[in-house]
C-alpha cells in the first residue's frame, strides 16, 4: 500500500502480526511523513513575519539584504532539487518558502521609502537571472557551482540580521513564531535529508539552516525581556 511515495505495506504486515515495526521498515515511513509535515508547515512559515510588519507598519531592525539573500538562496535550492529529481517530500517546502520570501521582501520594501538605487538593480538582476536558473538552463557545472555557494548565501543572509540583533541588543519586529518554525523545519530536513540519502551539501544546508536560525532564535529570548538599548535605523 503506497500513498504520496510511503510505502505502508511494510508497517501493516508488522502490525498485522502482533509485532512493532523494525528500524528499517519504521524510519523511512517516518522521514516521508514528516517531509510532508514540513512541506505543510512551510505554506505559513513566512506569514507571522509579514503580518508582524503589516500590523505594526515597520520593518524597525530588519535587514533588508538578509531578507534578499533569503529569496535568492532559496532560488537556487529549489532549482538544484528539481533538477536532482528529489521525491518532493524532500525538497518541496522551498518552492513555498520561495513565493512567501518574495512576497516579505515586497512588504519590506515598501515601508522602506524611498528606496536607493542600488535596491532596484538588485531587484531587477534576481527578475531577470532567477528564469534562468529556475529553468535549469544553465550548465552542470555551474549549477553545482551555484548550489556550492547557496549554503554561503544562507549563511550570509543570517550574518546581518544577527549582527544587527546584537548590535542593538533587541530584535526588532522579527516574529518568533517564524523564527522558532524555520529552526524546527532546519532540525527535522537533518533526519529526513539523511534518510532520503540525499546529497552531501542538501545535509549540510540544513545544519548550517539548524545552527543560524537557533542563534536568531535565541535573540529573540535573550533580547525581548530587554528594553531597546537605542532605536534602530531605518532599513535602506
Amino acid at each position: 500500500m503506497e500513498i504520496f511515495g510511503m510505502d505502508f505495506s511494510c508497517a501493516s504486515r508488522s502490525l498485522s502480526n502482533g509485532q512493532f515495526p523494525n528500524k528499517d521498515c519504521l524510519l523511512p515511513l517516518i522521514s516521508k511523513l514528516l517531509g510532508y509535515c514540513i512541506v505543510a508547515a512551510s505554506t505559513t512559515v513566512k506569514l507571522p513575519q509579514i503580518l508582524k510588519i503589516l500590523k505594526h507598519g515597520s520593518v524597525r531592525g530588519l535587514s533588508v539584504v538578509a531578507f534578499e539573500l533569503e529569496v535568492v538562496g532559496y532560488t537556487i535550492a529549489l532549482a538544484y532539487c528539481l533538477h536532482k529529481g528529489l521525491p518532493f517530500s524532500a525538497f518541496g517546502e522551498y518552492a513555498f518558502l520561495l513565493v512567501q520570501a518574495i512576497i516579505l521582501v515586497a512588504v519590506i520594501y515598501y515601508y522602506s521609502q524611498p528606496l536607493g538605487p542600488k535596491t532596484w538593480i538588485r531587484a531587477l538582476l534576481y527578475c531577470a537571472i532567477a528564469p534562468t536558473i529556475l529553468a535549469g538552463q544553465i550548465g552542470p557545472v555551474l549549477f553545482e557551482a551555484l548550489y556550492a555557494s547557496q549554503h554561503a548565501i544562507f549563511l550570509f543572509a543570517r550574518i546581518p540580521q544577527i549582527w544587527a540583533n546584537f548590535k542593538n541588543k533587541s530584535t526588532g519586529q522579527l516574529s518568533f513564531l517564524t523564527c522558532f518554525m524555520n529552526f524546527g523545519g532546519a532540525m527535522v530536513r537533518v533526519f529526513t535529508s539523511i534518510q532520503e540519502r540525499a546529497p552531501t551539501t542538501v545535509v549540510l544546508g540544513s545544519i548550517i539552516g539548524v545552527t543560524t536560525n537557533g542563534t536568531i532564535l535565541s535573540q529573540i529570548i535573550i533580547y525581548q525581556k530587554k528594553p531597546h538599548a537605542r532605536k534602530e535605523k531605518k532599513v535602506q
